[in-house]
């Protein structure tokens, strides 16, 4: 889908990288408000946005805990999905 490592929660996506950036899958009403947070811009590999889906970049995971706090937030939302 988007040539990297992803990581699946009862079938559904939660998280991965694409390049140096990690994909965080979240509530697509949150969008706006996980964009104003450092490090983060529109996932977008085709021209059209996806609400509901942010890159992270490299400068905002470097720490076990930046790491662990975006895991948190995919795998939360995630975990809301019905199982595939």
């Amino acid at each position: 889908m988007f040539g990297g490592v992803g990581f699946l929660l009862n079938g559904n996506m939660c998280c991965g990288i694409h390049k140096s950036a990690m994909i965080v899958r979240i509530a697509p009403e949150d969008t706006e408000r996980v964009l104003a947070q450092a490090h983060t811009r529109r996932f977008d590999l085709t021209g059209r946005p996806m609400k509901g889906w942010v890159l992270v970049d490299a400068a905002g995971i470097k720490t076990d805990t930046q790491l662990g706090k975006w895991v948190e937030v995919s795998a939360k939302y995630a975990s809301t999905l019905p199982a595939k």
